[in-house]
């Protein structure tokens, strides 16, 4: 039994995720398996995981979780910190998913930030996914991940508040 509360969420968190075959993206959209990730978050996240919003929960890797749950921490404080800053104490006036500064949600055919590639957008049902098909396809994942490597397999590094993360085995 992990010591940390937070250590046990994370890996129930972790495997509710391969519970069922979803797209990574349904699979962060998903309020049973995660609560407060919308469309426009989920965008951002994949774009900074470099991981395609189509590829199936099921076949993800422990290192594939890893890079969602470290880009997941890392998009979500960056926009809390972004949008307290604008508001102060204050209430924000105008809510919106569609911010300027934002990577790819929004950004239908304009350029990525990373690579200056046309953002794609694909629509279904009532929600898209707007994605950068350079950067989220799995060669240039493979890459990005020689150019900052994660850990070998063992223990992971502790996350920014210094919660230990679980020992993977697989």
């Amino acid at each position: 039994m992990p010591e940390y509360p937070e250590v046990t969420v994370y890996i129930e968190r972790l495997e509710a995720m391969r519970a069922e075959n979803h797209t990574a993206k349904r699979a962060l959209t998903d309020p049973r398996i995660l609560s407060g990730i919308g469309n426009a978050y989920s965008d951002e996240i994949l774009h900074r995981a470099g991981m395609s919003p189509f590829k199936q929960t099921g076949a993800m890797s422990d290192r594939d979780l890893a890079a969602l749950h470290r880009a997941a921490i890392d998009v979500l404080e960056e926009w809390t910190e972004r949008l307290r800053a604008d508001v102060g104490d204050g209430f924000p006036e105008k809510v919106t998913a569609f911010r300027p500064e934002m990577a790819v949600h929004g950004k239908y055919r304009q350029p990525c930030p990373v690579c200056g590639k046309a953002v794609q957008r694909i629509r279904y049902a009532d929600n898209e996914a707007n994605y950068c098909a350079q950067c989220q396809t799995p060669a240039l994942t493979r890459s990005r991940r020689r150019e900052a490597p994660l850990p070998p397999r063992g223990r992971l590094p502790p996350d920014r508040h210094g919660i230990p993360a679980p020992v993977w085995s697989g």
